[in-house]
């Protein structure tokens, strides 16, 4: 190669590096202002839970699905900005969460319960309940199980299981064994 065309070739690549670094630092500042955008989100559901006085599974599921949202899409931005081709990214996304969806369906089922129960409060710790055959008293609800101990045994009942079959709840243990006097 003569010194001509590498003086051209050298002036062609400064050239696409001028073009491409407003991009580059363009794409970098829409994912930083998302990247703030999910810590301030986190933040402020975090205050609204303490003022609700929403469980703290459900505040902390809460907030990694807002970042995890919130990050997805920074991300793709960032990336559509750079010139990148988004939509089969997109595609792949859906289908992706759809693949997921199906071969987790209990999983998600119970999750799903489990948010409701904690969010409508329907069951306490220290209810003595009857459900799908098995009894004892709430120990514990969290996502996706509700924890029953019975004199035997301790019982974990899918938390998709509360939610479709019948609940008796009997009473609460703490009151029954508080003293009158």
């Amino acid at each position: 190669m003569d010194e001509i065309t590498v003086k051209l070739n050298i002036t062609r690549i400064t050239t696409q590096v001028a073009l491409f670094l407003p991009v580059l630092v363009t794409s970098i500042i829409i994912f930083l202002f998302f990247w703030l955008a999910a810590y301030m989100l986190q933040r402020f559901i975090q205050k609204l839970g303490r003022k609700s006085k929403v469980s703290a599974e459900l505040l902390e599921l809460a907030r990694r699905a807002a970042k995890a949202a919130t990050l997805t899409i920074g991300a793709v931005t960032a990336l559509g900005t750079l010139g990148i081709d988004v939509s089969a990214l997109v595609a792949g996304l859906g289908l992706t969460g759809f693949a997921l969806s199906f071969a987790l369906k209990d999983a998600i089922s119970n999750l799903m319960a489990g948010v409701l129960i904690l969010f409508y409060r329907t069951l306490k710790v220290n209810d003595n309940i009857v459900v799908a055959g098995f009894e004892g008293v709430v120990t514990d609800v969290d996502l996706r199980y509700t924890t029953l101990q019975s004199e035997e045994n301790r019982i974990l009942i899918p938390n998709s299981t509360l939610f479709t079959n019948p609940v008796k709840i009997t009473g609460n243990q703490e009151s029954e064994n508080k003293d009158p006097a």
